[in-house]
């Protein structure tokens, strides 16, 4: 007929697979007329399917079909479920389209398109700090055999363990777990890992379990000269994976710190959640929670109110749901009120009281200060303290810029919100960095920058007004008015009612200097001063 079915093992092959048959059918139609040239549309669906001899069936082979629609005329698209297994930027470039409804189905399927990754967005246009920013290593969570759960969530555990034992170091950086772990089962060169990850020195490694033991084999190795510093089998008890003494992780972060520095590290063994199935419950719970479908987001709530519930102990779980309630606030979410403002604070409060050395609920009240009780001295406090606890905690540099945006303390701005990406490049939350790194270039004046990564942003996801607002204002103070008005618009049909009275009421530039500046060139794009009584837009 008119379109091929083609099954594939791995979400990362099938999209490899469709941009390489789109690269090469322009090969084909040299020397033909445009009405005689060929062109495809691909759709990509991530499903399980029932196969025979002669066909596979399911209800995941008729959605390929259908978002195969949504395409242009040489263009791939994917769902939702292949997007979450690919990482924007490596695998390819990803653009977000929304919901978007297709024939036979009553709800709107989210749909992405996908591109082949530009080489000059191979680290996002992301540039590491100057000279004070020290050695940055990356640790690759450990790789279990295929279909082992237990061995991989346990290797996932002990890289954790060796990542909050560097991140105390002060003379180290380490790039977050959540950037890392997209090379954990890919057959990348120490190479292409350094330069994706913007590392100098990079730990990997598999481990095996067997019986109430468990095997890992450690490497460590040095990403210019490709050097092999470091390397040993180890042994451990899998059931004292989550221990506060867990002797193998001690071991991995003791060595580490000689190789690298002279002077002893001081480490501090984190407190990670006691159980698997809560560690795992909790990484969900945060990619969730940074998706815009709502229903995803509620979930996020429903699985952090568990943890809290299960785990009184500890602060994670609250600090994440005081982030939850914030966002709820500070992206406008359906049903968002005083309460949730009320509730946000309370669980920062309720983090900070089980571990008031946690950079993770320091940075997240802080952030809470900042942006919904407008007290920028007490969320300096936060960040500050934050930072000194754990110079490596990716969301206090990055509240910390957008702080110093806020203040109109530019330099600083700049080199906060440039050190969160460095330490975080490939995070699943990246589009979030990025919108609150715009803020910081605004508040730095880099214009430029900060329209290339609003834009970055948004391409991962459109529904965040706050990104559209960063755009429509740097896009104004470069004087493309007329990208900023098409920007203002994008942001309107997310929040309707939203003026540059609110701007200059509710968003963090209000208590400082460049209010007027930024409300001005939101004027000037075409947001509206304020609606009129009756007004319905």
């Amino acid at each position: 007929g008119d379109g091929l079915l083609l099954e594939f093992e791995g979400v990362t092959e099938a999209v490899a697979c469709a941009l390489v048959i789109q690269r090469r059918i322009p090969t084909f139609n040299v020397g033909y007329e445009a009405c005689s040239a060929m062109s495809l549309r691909v759709g990509v669906h991530y499903a399980d399917v029932v196969a025979d001899d002669l066909d596979i069936y399911g209800a995941g082979v008729n959605l390929s079909a259908r978002i195969t629609a949504l395409a242009q005329p040489g263009e791939v698209v994917v769902t939702a479920q292949v997007r979450d297994e690919l990482v924007d930027g490596l695998d390819a470039q990803l653009d977000d389209l929304g919901e978007c409804y297709v024939k036979h189905l009553s709800e709107p399927v989210r749909a992405y398109r996908v591109a082949a990754t530009r080489s000059e967005e191979v680290n996002g246009g992301t540039t590491r700090p100057g000279a004070e920013l020290r050695p940055t290593i990356a640790v690759i969570p450990f790789r279990a055999h295929a279909g082992d759960m237990h061995a991989q969530s346990l290797g996932d555990a002990l890289a954790d363990e060796v990542i909050a034992g560097l991140s105390t170091a002060q003379d180290l950086n380490v790039i977050s777990r959540l950037s890392a772990v997209v090379f954990r089962d890919r057959s990348s060169g120490l190479t292409e890992i350094a330069t994706r990850l913007g590392a100098d020195y990079v730990a990997s490694g598999n481990v095996r379990v067997e019986g109430q033991r468990f095997k890992l084999f450690v490497e460590f190795a040095e990403a210019k000269s490709g050097s092999v510093l470091w390397a040993d089998a180890l042994y451990g008890d899998a059931r004292g994976v989550f221990d506060a003494d867990q002797e193998v992780a001690t071991l991995i972060v003791s060595t580490i710190g000689k190789l690298i520095a002279r002077n002893e590290l001081q480490r501090a063994v984190a407190q990670p959640l006691p159980t698997l199935q809560s560690y795992s419950l909790m990484l969900g719970a945060i990619t969730l929670m940074h998706r815009s479908a709502r229903a995803d987001f509620e979930r996020a709530r429903a699985l952090l109110e568990h943890l809290v519930e299960r785990e009184r102990g500890h602060a994670k779980p609250h600090a994440w749901l005081a982030n939850w309630h914030a966002l709820r606030v500070t992206q406008g979410q359906p049903g968002s009120s005083h309460d949730d403002t009320r509730r946000a604070l309370d669980h920062a409060r309720r983090a900070l009281d089980r571990d008031p050395s946690s950079s993770l609920a320091l940075a997240i009240d802080g952030a809470l200060q900042m942006n919904l009780v407008k007290d920028f001295d007490t969320a300096r406090l936060r960040l500050d303290a934050a930072l000194e606890c754990n110079p490596n905690e990716a969301l206090a540099w990055l509240f910390k810029g957008v702080l110093h945006a806020f203040c109109a303390e530019g330099e600083a701005a700049d080199y906060a919100g440039n050190r969160a990406l460095a330490l975080s490049p490939l995070d699943p939350m990246r589009h979030y960095y990025d919108s609150l790194a715009a803020t910081a270039a605004l508040g730095a004046g880099q214009y430029g920058r900060a329209e290339f990564l609003a834009r970055r942003s948004l391409r991962a996801n459109k529904a965040h007004p706050s990104t559209y607002r960063a755009l429509a204002i740097a896009q104004s103070m470069q004087g493309d008015l007329r990208s900023a008005a098409t920007t203002v618009q994008g942001l309107l049909e997310l929040s309707p009612e939203y003026t540059v009275s609110d701007f200059k009421n509710m968003s963090g530039f209000s208590a400082g200097p460049l209010k007027d500046v930024f409300a001005d060139a939101l004027a000037s794009a075409g947001l509206p001063n304020c609606l009129q009584r009756g007004e319905v837009r």
